[in-house]
Order: structure tokens, then sequence, then C-alpha cells
């Protein structure tokens, strides 16, 4: 897996992150005690709800966690804490999982992410994937470390569609099925879609090729096939109907399929899907930065990587992972064993390279002044 990781290139999708003062993280560290509890910030289906990692470092370390599923998208994430953390002060959580989207480049630009001190994370530098230490958003590792990676696709509702498979990006702009298909409301994503079907490399791509996917974007629009720009909640409109066609991120519909049986189909189409990471990061202003980061190394073990991935099935950062559920399969029976076995066989939670080499990185922006210019293109198709 770190091979094929390496050579789609998911250590980055964006240009080369400024990097800490020398002495950044030895300044920041100084001093720092452990308070017993961690305020940990993430986006929702990224646990078992039971929490059985979160309860095994309690009774391990005696740290309790609050945990809350507050983050539904980058940008809307970034306004709320902007304030707070520009102002000195405490966003109410220690720990947060961000995607290496644009916006992480703004939290970490603007120094509100605590520099790591890897000499407190020894799990990380012996069990995460060699393509996880040389991410191009984040050299060395100096702000986060990954929590999960997956792929955006398409996802489709096979009982809804008369036997007709979906393979491809044009099938979301297919009149036939007007008003049941589902779009991102984060304009990457959802521009990502207009660059590839257009045959564009986001990662390549320039103002004008914006435009013009822009362009395709609003007669998807304009023609009444798209029903509404989602977040997340995207999975419920799948489940209920609303849409039986919709952009889609991998292990929603694996964790969907699993845990309730249905049969969502989910495919990187044939002119490309995309591909992400999420970052665990210490705010800077966290009040309890010592005890988070004995937490994000503790999802580093390999046991507690696999615990995660059996239940989030979304790509693990730990390579080991997918030995240790199969082991953890061989102690079960029955649908039990059955379903771990997915989960380790899954090419949604352990990729090959044939996927890799279909997916692409996010668009790129050297200067603030881009990104404005790709938002004011972008987001007028998503909030009119």
């Amino acid at each position: 897996m770190s091979a094929a990781l390496a050579a789609c290139g998911v250590q980055g999708q964006g240009s080369p992150g400024a990097s800490a003062a020398p002495d950044a993280a030895e300044k920041f560290w100084s001093g720092k005690t452990k308070t017993g509890h961690v305020d940990f910030a993430n986006w929702p289906l990224y646990m078992d709800p039971k929490k059985p990692e979160l309860k095994k470092f309690t009774a391990e370390t005696g740290i309790s966690v609050t945990y809350q599923e507050v983050i539904q998208e980058m940008g809307p994430w970034f306004a709320k804490v902007q304030p707070q953390m520009a102002a000195g002060q405490s966003i109410g959580y220690d720990l947060m999982v961000i995607t290496n989207s644009y916006q992480f480049t703004q939290f970490r630009d603007s120094g509100f992410l605590a520099p790591l001190d890897h000499s407190l994370l020894p799990n990380f530098t012996k069990n995460a994937a060699a393509a996880y230490k040389k991410e191009a958003f984040d050299p060395d590792n100096v702000y986060s470390v990954p929590w999960a990676s997956g792929m955006t696709g398409i996802a489709y509702d096979p009982d809804k569609l008369g036997g007709r498979k979906i393979t491809k990006l044009a099938d979301l702009w297919d009149p036939a099925f007007k008003g049941k298909v589902g779009m991102f409301s984060d304009t990457q994503e959802l521009a990502n879609f207009g660059l590839l079907a257009l045959g564009l490399k986001p990662s390549e791509s320039t103002a004008d090729d914006w435009q013009k996917a822009a362009d395709h974007l609003e007669k998807q629009k304009s023609a009444g096939i798209v029903r509404n720009y989602y977040d997340q909640s995207y999975v419920d409109a799948l489940g209920k109907g609303e849409v039986w066609i919709t952009q889609a991120w991998s292990g929603d519909i694996f964790q969907k399929n699993l845990s309730e049986g249905t049969n969502y189909q989910f495919v990187i189409p044939a002119e490309g899907g995309t591909i992400w990471t999420d970052n665990m990061t210490i705010p800077i202003t966290a009040k309890a930065p010592l005890d988070a980061i004995t937490l994000i190394d503790f999802f580093y073990r390999t046991d507690i990587a696999a615990s995660l991935a059996e239940y989030i099935n979304y790509v693990a950062p730990v390579p080991s992972a997918q030995a240790q559920i199969k082991k953890d399969a061989a102690k079960l029976t029955g649908d039990d064993r059955a379903g771990l076995l997915d989960v380790a066989n899954s090419k949604l939670v352990f990729p090959s390279q044939v996927e890799y080499a279909k997916l692409h990185y996010y668009v790129s922006f050297e200067t603030a002044e881009e990104q404005q210019n790709f938002q004011k293109i972008f987001e007028p198709i998503v909030l009119g």
C-alpha cells in the first residue's frame, strides 16, 4: 500500500508548505504538562459511536476524551474558529482533524497549528506508511499526521436505476437523472469533477480551465439535474431516495453497506476521481496539547489503527493494519468474520495500484488571490 500511495502522489495536493522555525517545536512544548483530558473535534462517521478506541485510551492512560463530530466542511470550520484563534483564544478543542485543502494552508500560514514534537510520536515513526511522511502540503509532518485518506467518486443506488451501471462522470450530467443527482457543496470537490469531466487535470488547471468547468457545472444545475449540493448529509439523501446518484466519499459508502446491509455502488469514474487526506492537528491555542499528542500517537498503534479502519473503512495510514484486521477476523465466526474480511480485502480500504492510477490531486493555489478567484468562480454555483 505504501508503494501505491507514493506512486499516486498522495503525498500532497498543493505547493510545498512553509516549515516552522527550527526551534518552534522546542519552544511550544517546553513546560507543557498533561491535564488528564482531551477535547477532540472530528467529522461525522469517523469513529464507532461506542468509541472503543477512546475507551481503551482512557483505560490505559487515565486521560478522558470528549469527542464531538462538529466538522462538516473545511471552509465553514476555518471561518468558525478563525476569530478565536486570531485573538489567541481556545476554540474548545485540543485536537482537530482537517483536510489537506486550501484551508490547511490557511491554518498553517496563519500560525494556528502547533508544531509537533516527533519525540512524542514513536508509534507514528515506527508504523506510518513512508508516503505519509513526505506529504507536500506538510513536509516532514511538521504540523500534522494523517487520520485517514480516501477517494472521491460516484455512489449510486442500483435498485433505482433499472440495471444501468454508472461508470463515468458524464452520467452526473445525464437528463435521465433529472432532480436525482447529488453534488458536493465543497467548492474544491465540486470543481474537481467539473474539470475531470472536461478531461482537465485539477492539479494542472488554470483560471481559464476553472471557468470552463464552472460553465459545465452551471449547465448541469440549470437543467435541473442536481437535486442539491451536499455536505456529508449526502449519505442520508441517498438513503432516503432523494438522490439516486451522487458525488461520494469511498469510506462512507463502504461503511453504509457494511453496517446497514444496503447495496450502494461506489465507482471511480473513467475520467478519474480525487484523493485526499484528513489530518490530526493541534490548535496552537489548545489547553491540553500534551494529552492531545499522546492520543495522536495512540492511533498509530497497529491494533488501534486496525480497529479504527474496521469501522470507518477509509484507507489507514498504518499498512500493518491490514494484516491485523485479518488476524482479528480469524478469531470470529459467521457474518462477523466475513464482515472483517470484507474490510481487509476491500479495494476501497486497501486500494490497489489500478485504483490509485485513476485518482487526481486537488487544484493547487500559489497565492491567496488565486484561491479567491477560484472561490468567486465556483461559489455562485453552490450558493445560487
